[in-house]
């Protein structure tokens, strides 16, 4: 059995890979939803193409994650993509954020998201993909968003090693570099999203376009997918210095 696994999957970026990959996926059985809450998963389930797996779970429950990884070796799929949109974000002063929210960021950010991907790889062929959600804050820290700019340029720079790594496997891995995305993360990360500036609102982009740029991407074997304009020149200006730095390194 071959099948896709995405997280994160009951809103936001994560629902919309598995509404788009539901109608572009070929050579997969089934298309796996993980994440915390039953109910917006399986309402996306029953509108669904492929045969669709409702597992409710929380990736940074060691215990939890156990038992998925012995529902794995149970069954031996064949994962013919993996999607990592499980993410969590606060702004604020890195001081007055509470610890838990701070390991929070962490533990699933950068620690769920890395065991998830370590854990899939081993049922993987050649052919297979990984897409993990990062973000344009991953180009350059950030002020009031430091915890989490540094938890996503973490998974820009594991996705970029690991798609060099995994070259000689036929395996694909594509970081999706988003600037602000009109989901359910903005009023989890800022509260009251009023008071963004102008220039977030102005350059806000929609789920659905995200989405179907990184999955247009993927298909041509892109490392990375870079969604809006403001963020498209903030990678090339600093993918620019990054050479220039190693030309005089």
């Amino acid at each position: 059995m071959k099948i896709a696994i995405i997280t994160g999957a009951s809103s936001g970026m994560g629902m919309e890979f598995a509404k788009q990959l539901d109608l572009s996926l070929r050579k997969t059985d089934e298309i796996w939803l993980l994440a915390r809450r039953r109910e917006p998963m399986e309402e996306l389930a029953r509108s669904m193409r492929h045969k669709t797996r409702v597992i409710v779970i929380d990736v940074t429950n060691e215990r939890e994650m156990k038992q998925f990884a012995e529902v794995l070796a149970i069954g031996k799929p064949g994962i013919t993509a993996l999607v990592n949109c499980a993410g969590t974000g606060n702004y604020g002063d890195f001081l007055g954020q509470s610890d838990k929210s701070v390991s929070d960021m962490v533990q699933l950010n950068i620690v769920a998201l890395t065991r998830m991907t370590k854990l899939c790889l081993p049922y993987m062929r050649r052919g297979s993909r990984i897409i993990q959600l990062a973000s344009g804050a991953a180009f350059m820290p950030q002020a009031a968003f430091a915890v989490y700019a540094a938890s996503k340029a973490y998974v820009y720079s594991l996705s970029r090693a690991l798609n060099r790594e995994l070259q000689g496997r036929g395996i694909r891995v594509m970081a999706v570099c988003p600037g602000p995305v009109n989901t359910p993360f903005l009023t989890n990360a800022y509260g009251d999203i009023s008071h963004l500036s102008c220039l977030k609102k102005l350059t806000m982009m929609k789920t659905e376009s995200v989405v179907a740029k990184a999955v247009a991407d993927c298909k041509r074997g892109k490392s990375v997918s870079v969604c809006g304009l403001p963020v498209k020149l903030l990678y090339f200006v600093t993918q620019s210095m990054q050479n220039l730095l190693q030309y005089f390194t």
